[in-house]
């Protein structure tokens, strides 16, 4: 138990100053930015506290905001992906998800895309919408939102097939 509280505070630790330290300042085309910090979100442990869970990517996303001065964007980001987790691990995993069987290093390829995918796109429609909150630039809004998920998805498929974990 010890092993897995260390190593989601690495990767909360991790994730965080990647994201605050380079990601941040990562700026294609105006509107292309890398929001690769949902990992610790789309990695917590099934079988962790609900409410814990949702304590901490809320304390996830508010420090987020604090160095991107967002006005509590990403806080409301994170908790929402994080409240629909459950519910697109099992529309995603089916039975694995309810007997708390699956890890995400041992299903296939395709289930890992569709998690990742449909999560990003959750949180980026929450995060753009929050940001622009303008009708008038819905066109705006759909550019990034749309291009950026793509990114997302890509950096985060790419990160979960890198440091995927060996299990002997």
């Amino acid at each position: 138990m010890n092993l897995d509280i260390a190593l989601n505070l690495g990767r909360f630790i991790t994730l965080l100053l990647i994201q605050v330290m380079v990601l941040n300042h990562v700026d294609f085309l105006g509107y292309l930015d890398p929001y690769l910090y949902i990992i610790f979100i789309l990695l917590f442990p099934l079988n962790a506290n609900r409410s814990l869970f949702l304590l901490l990517s809320f304390i996830y996303g508010l420090i987020l905001d604090m160095f991107g001065d967002s006005g509590g964007i990403h806080a409301a980001a994170c908790v929402t992906i994080a409240f629909a987790r459950p519910l697109i691990l099992r529309s995603t995993f089916g039975v694995s998800y309810e007997f708390q069987t699956i890890k995400l290093a041992n299903v296939s390829f395709l289930q890992q895309l569709v998690y990742v995918s449909l999560m990003v796109i959750i949180h980026h429609f929450v995060l753009f919408s929050l940001e622009i909150f303008n009708l008038s630039h819905i066109l705006l809004f759909a550019k990034k939102a749309l291009f950026t998920s793509v990114f997302t998805i890509i950096l985060s498929m790419l990160v979960l097939v890198l440091f995927r974990r060996k299990n002997s």
